[in-house]
């Protein structure tokens, strides 16, 4: 007799996994960019420390805000569907199951097996099997605003708050040089923690964060020469 084996699937991760990795990514670049575009502004330690604070928390309340508005759109959108669903089911069951049927047949079933399995699922759940089958809504890619929202503000916060740890504990002859440092080994680190997290490529995503979050501070960094040199 063969045994079923268990499967673990990391999809189910990906909601609160994508707004973790986007907030901590979003703290650590911005944060480090702010802070050397400051520095090689020729700002003091003490402007450079106020001017990353207040980086944490606008950037912090910004993804938060961001997050809970884009991810509240998307519900809005589910749930409209949703609605649209329910009713169409009501007024209109047998075109619906042929629809259900049509999208079985499609994807490889024959014609008699596929009606079979719209009658059975219908019985079931009809409006589970349309969400799920027509609409491409399964429970655990709905859009949860506050979780989202929550997420990103603390991932942010924790993210931005390394590089301003930096400030702190670097002296102020060799804090560019610190900050950017650091914030890379923070990005890589962050980047292969996403990837194990996912079950996705390590070096890709490490590579990939990396790459970004250094064009990102470098071009910050010129940008903050610039005017400090034109001021």
């Amino acid at each position: 007799m063969s045994r079923l084996h268990s499967e673990h699937h990391l999809v189910s991760r990906i909601g609160w996994l994508r707004a973790a990795v986007l907030g901590a990514n979003d703290g650590i670049v911005s944060t480090a960019s702010l802070i050397m575009g400051v520095a090689t502004a020729s700002a003091g330690p003490s402007q450079i420390l106020v001017a990353g604070v207040a980086g944490l928390v606008a950037g912090a309340m910004s993804m938060a805000a961001g997050e809970y508005v884009s991810v509240s759109s998307q519900a809005d959108t589910e749930e409209a569907d949703l609605a649209r669903e329910r009713i169409e089911l009501e007024t209109q069951s047998e075109a619906e199951y042929e629809e259900l049927t049509e999208i079985y047949v499609k994807r490889g079933l024959t014609d008699e097996l596929a009606r079979q399995v719209a009658i059975q699922l219908t019985a079931n759940d009809a409006l589970d099997a349309h969400s799920r089958d027509e609409l491409g809504i399964v429970e655990h890619m709905a859009a949860r605003p506050v979780e989202a929202a929550l997420t990103s503000a603390v991932t942010f916060a924790v993210g931005a708050a390394l590089p301003l740890l930096m400030v702190v504990l670097s002296p102020a002859s060799v804090l560019i040089y610190t900050v950017a440092t650091a914030s890379l080994a923070f990005l890589a680190l962050l980047g292969a923690i996403g990837a194990k997290a996912g079950g996705a490529n390590v070096w890709r995503a490490t590579t990939r964060v990396t790459f970004w979050g250094a064009f990102a501070m470098a071009l910050t960094a010129g940008i903050g020469a610039l005017v400090g040199t034109a001021v």
